[in-house]
Order: C-alpha cells, then sequence, then structure tokens
C-alpha cells in the first residue's frame, strides 16, 4: 500500500479520522475546565503530553508533506486533501492554543523536545529547499558511503546549532 492509497481510502472513509481529530481538542477542553488553573500538577500535565504527542505526531507529518507537495513537486493548492492536509494542522494549533490556556507549554513533560523537533524539520527542509532551488550540479568520484557521512554530518551539524539556538 503506497500512501497514496491509505490517503484515497481515509479520504473515502474519514469517520475515524474525524471522530481522532475531534476527540483531542475535545479532551483538552475538557481538561482545561476540570483541571482549571491545575494544568502545571501530576495528572494533567502528562495527560497534556499525551494530548500534545497525538496531535503533534499528524500535524508535523502533514506539515512535511505539505512543505513537499508545495514546494518540491510544485503542486497545485487547488488539489489539496483537506483530511490529510490541512485538517491535522488545524487541530494542532487548536489544541495546543487550549492547552496553553491552561498551563505553561514549558511546565509539559516532553514540549522542549517537540518544539527542537519541529525547529530541526524547519531546518532541514528549508536547507532542502534552497539546495533543490540553486540547482548545483556536482560530478565527483567519492564513494556513496562518504557522501553520505558528509550528510550525516550536516545533520548533526543543524541539530547540535538548533539545540544551542533553543536553549
Amino acid at each position: 500500500m503506497t500512501l497514496q492509497e491509505l490517503f484515497q481510502r481515509i479520504g473515502q472513509n474519514p469517520d475515524f479520522l474525524f471522530f481522532y481529530f475531534f476527540m483531542i481538542p475535545l479532551t483538552a477542553l475538557l481538561i482545561s475546565i476540570f483541571g482549571k488553573n491545575e494544568g502545571h500538577l501530576s495528572p494533567w500535565k502528562y495527560v497534556y503530553s499525551v494530548l500534545i504527542y497525538l496531535v503533534s505526531i499528524p500535524g508535523i507529518f502533514a506539515v512535511a508533506l505539505n512543505i513537499y507537495f508545495f514546494l518540491f513537486q510544485k503542486g497545485d493548492v487547488m488539489q489539496t486533501d483537506v483530511y490529510m492536509q490541512i485538517l491535522p494542522i488545524l487541530v494542532l494549533v487548536v489544541t495546543i492554543w487550549l492547552i496553553r490556556r491552561n498551563v505553561d507549554l514549558k511546565l509539559i513533560p516532553g514540549f522542549d523536545t517537540l518544539s527542537g523537533l519541529w525547529l530541526m524539520l524547519f531546518a532541514t527542509m528549508t536547507l532542502m529547499f534552497f539546495l533543490d532551488r540553486t540547482r548545483i550540479m556536482v560530478f565527483t568520484y567519492l564513494p556513496f558511503q562518504y557522501l553520505l557521512g558528509i550528510f550525516a554530518a550536516l545533520f548533526i551539524l543543524i541539530y547540535l546549532g538548533w539545540r544551542r539556538f533553543t536553549k
């Protein structure tokens, strides 16, 4: 099964997707009502952490998919899949906004790691976009494993730079 086939199946039967993306912000809203001004305490902050991860993984995937689709594939905006490319991002923003109303996000366990992942993904996609647009052709006699090593070193440099930048 390819990603396109998966997206088509989800588009044909979006009930589970709607339920999933409806329940996460609803749960965040209910927790913010029942745990008013207690979001930094033990049971609530872990529930918030789980909710943020449940919404961030599809949201980050949707952002990466949109960046790839629009920048590298030069896709048409009118062909955007609302269920898979827009809904996860909207639910991500709404859920984090609801959680942020009740608790400072710095107090949520694992949120700093997740925000570092967002920044690293953005930096990598930006670097890939600039490398794609420069149209640099390199003819080299380097073995492929050396090129992989260079790529890994650049990725580690980006990671360390973002880590130092965010702290």
